[in-house]
């Protein structure tokens, strides 16, 4: 009991017997404090006194895809932070190949008694994945929020980079520049947010033949394998889905012996860490990564807390960063 005292103290940052005063159930401690430790025992893994085993962990889930992308170690980082402002703990689940799905993150983030779950990147923006987990969420009213954008009916709130106005920006510039074959790399058919920037250049362009068009991975590998077929078929300007796939483009320009910008313009999505010290830098949209993780935080405490929030989806604007992988496009 006294080495639990002392682990959880150092972790709070507070005395032994401010901790033993919270165990107890005694006054004299802010209630902000006494989530802290709270917090604190369910992280390190001690179970809470009897008395206090009723209340649900001031824990949240935020459950990402993968970590090589910078883009999600980046909301994690602004999600988790504001998290932490509330006296929240944020419980990261990173999914692995062959390892832990997100189904089993769920199971196991039930079982710890979490306040809420913030999915970014995960199932729910691919239709022909499974859904079981988060319909088991919604039935036991676990507060939920989604980032970025989600297959229909699955009735949680969702904060959205608008990936309509994304492309707009992206399409304008490369048809400013000259280009005329303008391809598209972008994630697996099923995925909603890809559908939607295809949807959104079709909108915006009249039409891009499908040939113009590649599905793949998310990946550097995923975008080298998609624009080699495309340069093939004369695509001179290179709209993707992320800028990892951006990267995969330019690597690919790059091993058929063409010159980025100078042959080949290249437009990543995201403006993730480092996209400005790519050779050449890299031009992206970039997500309002800030503001987007302050609100679906706010959207995940307001529930938490008890008040009713629309399963709506907010839509944030993006902002187009014109750098270096882009000029006007090769006279033929």
């Amino acid at each position: 009991m006294t080495r639990r005292l002392a682990v959880v103290a150092k972790k709070v940052g507070v005395s032994e017997a401010t901790v033993s005063r919270v165990l107890n159930g005694k006054p004299g401690v802010s209630e902000a404090t006494r989530q802290a430790v709270l917090s604190a025992l369910d992280v390190l893994g001690y179970e809470r006194p009897t008395q206090l085993r009723g209340e649900r962990a001031r824990l949240v889930g935020l459950v990402l895809p993968e970590l090589q992308n910078p883009i999600f170690p980046a909301f994690a980082e602004v999600i988790g932070g504001a998290l932490a402002q509330l006296g929240l703990t944020p419980v990261l689940c990173t999914q692995t190949r062959g390892g832990v799905s997100e189904a089993d993150y769920v199971d196991l983030l039930l079982q710890q008694q979490v306040s809420g779950v913030v999915f970014a990147g995960g199932l729910y923006a691919q239709a022909d994945a499974p859904h079981d987990h988060y319909r088991r969420l919604a039935e036991r009213n676990i507060p939920v929020v989604l980032v970025n954008a989600a297959i229909e009916h699955l009735g949680f709130p969702a904060v959205s980079c608008d990936d309509a106005v994304a492309v707009e920006q992206a399409w304008r510039h490369l048809a400013s520049l000259g280009h005329e074959r303008i391809g598209m790399v972008l994630g697996p058919g099923d995925h909603m947010p890809s559908a939607r920037k295809l949807a959104a250049a079709r909108a915006v362009a009249g039409e891009v033949p499908e040939e113009h068009v590649a599905r793949t991975m998310f990946s550097i590998e995923g975008g080298h394998a998609a624009a080699s077929r495309l340069i093939e078929r004369g695509v001179t300007g290179f709209i993707c889905a992320s800028d990892p796939l951006a990267l995969g483009v330019v690597r690919a320009a790059r091993r058929k012996g063409l010159d980025v910008p100078g042959q080949i313009s290249v437009v990543g999505y995201d403006d993730s860490a480092l996209m400005n010290c790519t050779e050449p830098p890299l031009t992206t949209v970039r997500q309002p990564i800030e503001a987007m993780g302050k609100a679906v935080v706010e959207l995940l405490n307001a529930q938490i807390n008890g008040s009713a929030v629309a399963p709506e989806e907010l839509l944030f604007e993006p902002e187009l960063v014109v750098r270096g992988s882009t000029a006007q496009a090769p006279r033929t």
